[in-house]
């Protein structure tokens, strides 16, 4: 069956269909990894947008439900250059074809990424929609302007859990990790180290959490802008001082705005598993797996929290600690699955600043 993807700059490609005979719309964006396309598609920070891999052959290990990183498959559309259709991989469960299926979400292959790609660098992000079989294009065109913008959507809600949700290893610290949109990956990383980790909603109030006595507090990366997460911004702010807190990508960017910082949106954000990342205390050069279209802005940090990472290709901040207080925080993803596994430590410095408060 025929598939169309129109942008709303009036670009429109012809390809093939696959996954769930529908339509859909989003944000496009595209992702660097070579490998990862599972947990891509069941990563919620991409809950909103429209998937699509620069690397040309997807699928070709298949789909294996370890993989996972949430309950399901959370983008709204994906876009490949070709998609295989017999993987061979004796972990495999099924098709990446299968696996959009089974999640009702649409694809389209045959089309060319790397026009797409260059398009998207050279004007930003743009708002999309898939049309699956007998469809207008100046039709699909207007829909994908007509759109709410990424930045008009509350998105967290959708990606989160609604109750309180505990993950005990019998371990030694006990974590209350606010889920804006969590990968399991951090979840994994915590237990571990030998801490228990207790998931609760991003509008948690911040004084059941305390009641809750943890040895410290985690927050999640998600999608969306983080300026319209207000009741976790004023949770974290209600926190700080009061327990150990950390966060990872969207998490860091809602320490930031709960310090009365500001966060701007990218021009085509950074969505791939070869971001250089250039630490301050080490001297090193980190490789990390990213996914995120907003940033901190360093010059509106406050006094006292410092910026100890950047990325060496926009000289964004990568990551933050706070000279005085347990508070620290980091735009990547250090428990990256399937890698690259360079900054694994940021837990390890997490699980000693608990150690040490």
């Amino acid at each position: 069956m025929k598939a169309y993807l129109a942008l709303e700059d009036g670009t429109v490609v012809e390809g093939e269909a696959f996954g769930a005979e529908r339509d859909a719309m989003g944000e496009i964006i595209f992702c660097t990894s070579m490998t990862g396309y599972v947990e891509a598609l069941t990563d919620p920070s991409y809950k909103g947008q429209i998937l699509m891999m620069t690397y040309p052959l997807i699928g070709n290990y298949g789909v294996c439900r370890e993989d996972f990183e949430s309950d399901g498959v959370k983008v709204e559309g994906f876009v490949v250059r070709e998609l295989c259709k017999e993987p061979s991989n004796w972990r495999s469960e099924m098709t990446v074809d299968e696996l959009l299926k089974e999640y009702d979400v649409p694809g389209i292959e045959g089309v060319d990424t790397r026009m797409l790609t260059k398009k998207i660098r050279i004007y930003g992000t743009m708002k999309a929609v898939i049309g699956v079989g007998d469809v207008d294009r100046e039709e699909l065109v207007e829909r994908a302007k007509n759109q709410p913008s990424i930045s008009d959507l509350d998105l967290v809600d959708k990606v989160c859990v609604k109750e309180p949700k505990r993950f005990d290893v019998d371990g030694k610290y006990e974590v209350v990790l606010i889920d804006c949109g969590v990968k399991m990956s951090i979840v994994r990383q915590l237990m571990k180290r030998n801490v228990n980790v207790t998931l609760v909603p991003y509008n948690y109030p911040a004084k059941d959490i305390l009641d809750m006595n943890p040895d410290g507090v985690f927050v999640s990366n998600g999608p969306g802008d983080p300026e319209r997460v207000r009741e976790t911004i004023e949770t974290i702010r209600f926190l700080i001082g009061k327990v150990p807190i950390a966060g990872i990508c969207l998490g860091h960017q809602l320490i930031a705005l709960s310090l009365k910082a500001k966060t701007y949106k990218l021009k085509f954000g950074h969505h791939g598993s070869n971001q250089p990342v250039k630490d301050f205390e080490s001297g090193r050069v980190f490789i990390s797996s990213q996914n995120h279209n907003f940033a901190v802005d360093e010059k509106t940090l406050p006094k006292g929290m410092r910026v100890t990472q950047i990325n060496l290709n926009d000289m964004t901040v990568e990551g933050m600690k706070h000279e005085e207080l347990p508070l620290m925080s980091v735009q990547y993803h250090p428990e990256a699955s399937p890698g690259p596994h360079d900054t694994y430590f940021f837990f390890d410095e997490y699980v000693e600043m608990i150690r040490e408060y």
